[in-house]
């Protein structure tokens, strides 16, 4: 027999053998240039913006951290290591600091709670909301130092609540000679500040709920409040979760303008928070930026780790 007639053959029902693999072809000269243009322009749009956070994040950093490894008074660098650091946590001053600021941390359950009734009626479109939505948040658009001059005069001792008081017939408060009521103006000022802000983040959460929860919850027999502890705040426990930080870091790191304009830290070191004594340190009379530097990025890695422990316990990055 003929090893032709042997042999498939096309065409009648066997498959002809499929080719092996070509070799791949070369990448044309013109493809390459085209690649090596477009990587080069976005090369140059994305410049301007490296350079500014290179110039203005990173550098002030890595510079902050050197400094807080010396003594310096701004011209002169004085290599002391870690001394800076060691006489920190030695320092008595820092502790008290310290405490006061963790006091300040009274603030955060009350601006929620405030918050929280504010979105919730928002929510429920009382009468005259879009009125109240826009009263309730102006407060957030006011700087820091209108806030601070307002709260110092509204409770200076010729103020309008001293003048309250007196027309009760009490006697007038010195309510900035005294720890106590210094710190309560700072933390009414506080809450009158932040409440507006928390409250419009809590009001884009309770939006985002599908009706249909509370429609059956009410076909349930559900009341108004049984709704509200068993159906609008677990589904924004997220949204909670983030508020609660923001205002933990704000009291850690924002407070230097209600500080410096109403008590400017007194009495004493008594509502001195730990923002305003790296501030102290750095640029007071008897001042050592490294010192100062090595309180800031202590502070820095503190919000740092509060930051993420509080993530953690809200579980804000798993999902439901």
């Amino acid at each position: 027999m003929a090893l032709s007639d042997t042999a498939p053959r096309t065409g009648e029902g066997v498959p002809a053998p499929s080719p092996g693999p070509s070799p791949a072809s070369p990448v044309p000269a013109s493809r390459v240039r085209r690649r090596r243009r477009d990587r080069t322009i976005a090369l140059a749009a994305v410049a301007p913006a490296l350079l500014v956070v290179v110039g203005f994040m990173i550098y002030p950093v890595v510079f902050a951290l050197y400094i807080s490894l010396n003594t310096s008074d701004g011209a002169d660098f004085t290599w002391v290591g870690l001394q800076n650091y060691l006489d920190l946590f030695t320092d008595p001053v820092v502790q008290q600091v310290a405490l006061t600021n963790l006091k300040f941390l009274i603030s955060v359950p009350l601006v929620i709670f405030v918050a929280i009734i504010v979105s919730v009626l928002l929510f429920e479109r009382v009468r005259g909301w879009k009125f109240f939505r826009v009263i309730c948040f102006f407060p957030s658009v006011l700087s820091t130092v209108v806030i601070g001059i307002m709260f110092r005069s509204a409770f200076g001792y010729y103020g309008p609540v001293n003048s309250v008081i007196t027309a009760l017939g009490g006697q007038p408060v010195q309510f900035f000679t005294e720890t106590n009521s210094a710190i309560f103006v700072i933390v009414v000022a506080l809450v009158w500040a932040g409440f507006g802000y928390s409250g419009m983040l809590l009001l884009s959460g309770l939006t985002a709920i599908n009706p249909e929860v509370f429609e059956a919850a009410a076909l349930d027999g559900a009341g108004w409040w049984a709704r509200l502890w068993f159906v609008t705040l677990p589904n924004i426990r997220r949204i909670l979760g983030f508020v609660f930080i923001i205002n933990v870091l704000y009291t850690f790191t924002s407070l230097f303008g209600f500080i410096f304009v109403i008590t400017a830290g007194g009495p004493g070191y008594s509502t001195t928070t730990l923002d305003y004594l790296v501030f102290l340190k750095a640029f007071s009379s008897n001042s050592d930026m490294g010192s100062g530097a090595a309180l800031a990025v202590l502070l820095f890695l503190l919000i740092g780790v509060v930051t993420v422990v509080q993530a953690k316990f809200f579980k804000i990055s798993e999902e439901d």
